[in-house]
């Protein structure tokens, strides 16, 4: 069975934080939340608790991660964006909003669209989430905690550690956060595309 922290959802107890950053630079997988729904995270440069997470999910090589970071700086390390796209992303953030750029050097190719070579990257708008992101130094891993034959993401901590089991480390119970995804945003071409509609409002955006 899998640790469970209970974290205060505006407070975080940073000595629960240190140590759900420890099961994460241990190499494990961590359950926590976000704006949108709770997800399933890990390190960003280690393939093995990547791989554990697509068993979870049932996903196979081509289903796509995104990278959860600090801010638009940190972003800026991860893929590239010109003036438009800063402009857009800095009036959006932190917020449900997942935005599809291309990848810089510094993303592993296994997290690459294979064909497209892009990343998703958010900036959260959650305290837990961004306590995590602080005291780690670097982007989480991320994928939606939807399970295999589920039609919306599970939102009960205590329901997550039961059906998960000892497939993850650790169970954050940061209170209800949601269930409806982010809003994905494709910032590739000339003009932004809406990808997915979710939590993310872009009625004001003329998309």
């Amino acid at each position: 069975m899998s640790q469970y922290f209970e974290i205060h959802a505006a407070n975080p107890q940073q000595r629960l934080i240190s140590r759900a950053v420890a099961v994460v630079r241990a190499g494990g997988v961590i359950v926590y939340p976000t704006d949108s729904c709770y997800a399933l995270g890990c390190c960003l440069g280690d393939k093995a608790p990547m791989e554990r997470i697509r068993r979870i999910r049932k996903v196979d090589s081509s289903h796509n991660f995104t990278l959860l970071c600090r801010d638009l700086s940190e972003i800026a390390n991860y893929a590239r964006v010109d003036n438009r796209a800063f402009r857009l992303m800095k009036s959006l953030t932190p917020g449900p909003f997942t935005f599809v750029l291309q990848a810089s050097r510094e993303v592993p190719r296994r997290l690459q669209n294979p064909r497209r070579k892009t990343i998703g990257l958010r900036v959260p708008a959650n305290a837990i989430a961004q306590a995590l992101l602080e005291s780690l130094g670097e982007p989480l891993m991320s994928s939606t905690l939807l399970l295999p034959g589920d039609d919306l993401p599970l939102t009960d901590p205590h329901e997550m550690r039961e059906r998960l089991g000892s497939s993850v480390d650790l169970v954050i119970d940061g209170g209800y956060c949601g269930l409806e995804p982010t809003t994905v945003l494709d910032l590739t071409g000339e003009t932004p595309k809406v990808l997915r509609r979710g939590r993310g409002d872009v009625s004001l955006l003329s998309l």
